[in-house]
């Protein structure tokens, strides 16, 4: 089976899909990366995540309207139901998907 794009996944999902924009280069992109393994664990794989880096996929965070990284999104059904960017709090971040399942 071909890989499937990363919009296409994102916009095609009946999925809740965590979507990670960041950059090798970013610090708080580095720190935020157990953050987010702890939280999608704690949620019981009910939110998949898809990691884009801004660097090997500009377009995408354009279309996106991503201005600054870290950047979060969280997708369902192909709409935008959240999105922060930042450093997030665990517990805020486990606070905020929560919401969603």
């Amino acid at each position: 089976m071909p890989k499937q794009n990363p919009k296409t996944k994102i916009l095609k999902s009946p999925d809740l899909i965590f979507v990670d924009f960041f950059a090798l280069w970013c610090g708080p992109c580095q720190t935020m990366d157990p953050i987010i393994e702890e939280v999608l664990s704690e949620l019981n794989g009910k939110v998949k995540l898809q990691k884009i880096n801004i660097d090997k996929s500009p377009q995408l965070a354009q279309q996106f309207g991503v201005r600054s990284i870290p950047h979060y999104m969280l997708f369902k059904n192909g709409k935008i139901l959240w999105r922060k960017g930042g450093l997030i709090l665990k517990k805020d971040l486990l606070k905020y998907l929560s919401n969603f399942i």
